[in-house]
């Protein structure tokens, strides 16, 4: 089986169930595990790589998306000569990968032609499904179950080990400049973690809301898990929000609660780390039920000088 991967989520799952050896093409973005980035990438996209600013990006998406509907291009020739019989994309979401019509279109014309397996999560129970249906097609359901019990048994400790304590109001935003409130499976897990999503919206896109929507839902916690971007890159966003009005007064910034986490392995990503998600919040909101419990992932707790203005 020859198996080509229009996204990183795709490209997790197709490893979690051990067919990595069957995976013959993947995304730019595709860079977990390690192994896929030797594989021939079969998409593309112009601002691929974080050197725009932020808000330039943001626009970009924007007038890009209203002119010709998607953001990235496939290598066409490329994927004819892999030859696949299985292309994994989605239909969530238009800025995450090659739009789902653009990929049945282009699979209609392949030999065989293609099985097109469409991922469209919204909520956690989805994207276990999703490792379900990607072991199914694979021929490998029996994997696909065993990845899907050994989440839920980590689920269920983070849900247990939370119960009873106190639900700090949690605001993880998904983009700074502008900002962007988080969604889809995002106030779920939060939830689970032992928290509340006031500004979150379940089951629906991240969307762009004014700073002072942010500061009316006065956060305890406050998580910058910004949708494609490493530590690194988010880090060159943090000076912008000492500059924001009523920043110095939110709750989390007076109590030192503000974090950042790689948003493009965690949080936007929804495959199996999206239980390394969940583990990371549950970590950030109760330290003293969890601290200590997880292996090292890429989350900083913002120290007093980056959090103060100038």
């Amino acid at each position: 089986m020859r198996v080509v991967s229009l996204l990183p989520a795709a490209t997790e799952i197709v490893a979690a169930v051990g067919m990595l050896d069957q995976l013959v093409g993947v995304s730019h973005e595709c860079d977990y595990p390690a192994e896929v980035q030797a594989r021939p990438r079969v998409t593309r996209c112009a601002i691929h790589g974080g050197a725009l600013a932020s808000e330039a990006a943001d626009r970009w998406v924007s007038d890009t998306l209203a002119a010709s509907g998607t953001l990235y291009s496939m290598d066409e020739a490329l994927i004819r000569r892999l030859q696949p019989d299985v292309v994994i994309t989605q239909r969530l979401c238009d800025v995450c990968a090659v739009g789902y019509e653009s990929v049945t279109a282009f699979a209609a014309t392949l030999p065989g032609p293609p099985q097109v397996i469409n991922l469209d999560p919204s909520s956690v129970r989805d994207v276990l499904r999703d490792i379900e249906t990607v072991g199914a097609a694979l021929g490998v359901p029996e994997r696909a179950a065993a990845v899907i019990a050994g989440l839920e048994a980590r689920i269920v400790a983070v849900r247990v080990g939370a119960a009873g304590a106190p639900r700090p109001r949690c605001v993880v935003l998904e983009w700074i400049a502008p900002p962007y409130r988080s969604g889809h499976w995002t106030p779920e897990l939060v939830a689970i973690a032992g928290g509340t999503e006031p500004l979150g919206r379940l089951g629906e896109d991240a969307a762009r809301v004014p700073w002072e929507a942010v500061a009316a839902a006065a956060p305890e916690v406050l998580v910058l898990a910004c949708c494609g971007y490493d530590l690194a890159r988010t880090a060159v966003d943090l000076p912008l929000l000492p500059t924001r009005p009523g920043w110095q007064e939110l709750p989390a910034v007076r109590a030192g609660q503000v974090y950042a986490v790689d948003g493009s392995a965690y949080l936007s990503r929804p495959g199996p780390r999206l239980v390394d998600s969940l583990e990371i919040l549950a970590e950030i909101l109760h330290p003293e039920l969890f601290a200590g419990r997880f292996p090292a992932r890429a989350v900083r707790r913002l120290p007093p000088h980056e959090l103060a203005a100038g």
